[in-house]
Parts: C-alpha cells; structure tokens; sequence
C-alpha cells in the first residue's frame, strides 16, 4: 500500500513519515510511505492508495481532490498531530481512509 503526503516542497514531512514508518513497522502494517511536493501530485497519484496534504497546503485541498478524482482518498493531516509528528496517529487516519 502507498501512503503519500503532500506539501509544499515535500521537505517538512521527511520527519512525519519516518515516524509513520516506524508506527508501521511496530504495527506489522506493510506500508510505503513517503512525501513528495504538491507540484507532482500528477505524478505520484495513479500510484497512491492514499494521499495525505500537509495542513500548509490545505487550501489547495478541493483542487488536490478534483485532481485526484475517486483514484484514491485525498485528506488533510490533522494540524495538530503534523504539529506534535504524531506517526501513530497520521497512520491510523491513512489507515481509516482506506477502509472507507
């Protein structure tokens, strides 16, 4: 399963996804994790099976998601837990996204 994050320069969330890589790995949940700038969204989406924006770039939120169209569910990190690095949690929002 891939889990991609998105932001500005796809920088800020380097440290978000190795805690999530790291809530993954303790959870035995066989995930790809990685973040990548919003300027290749068009690249990366056919690949995703979720995709996570950074509270930074949630105003670009309805574009990101007429972009992506139903190929995969789109949603914006919790501002406090992109705040805190909160792995355990952005995993489990990603997680809960794909059981919908």
């Amino acid at each position: 399963m891939n889990i991609y994050l998105f932001c500005n320069a796809g920088m800020s969330t380097s440290v978000l996804v190795k805690k999530m890589q790291e809530a993954a790995a303790k959870r035995n949940v066989d995930a790809n994790i990685a973040a990548f700038s919003v300027e290749i969204l068009q690249d990366k989406m056919e690949e995703a099976d979720v995709i996570l924006v950074g509270p930074q770039v949630r105003h670009m939120l309805p574009e990101i998601k007429k972009t992506v169209g139903d190929k995969c569910p789109v949603e914006v990190i919790a501002m406090r837990d992109y705040g805190m690095i909160n792995g355990e949690n952005v995993l489990t929002t990603a997680l809960n996204l794909l059981q919908k």
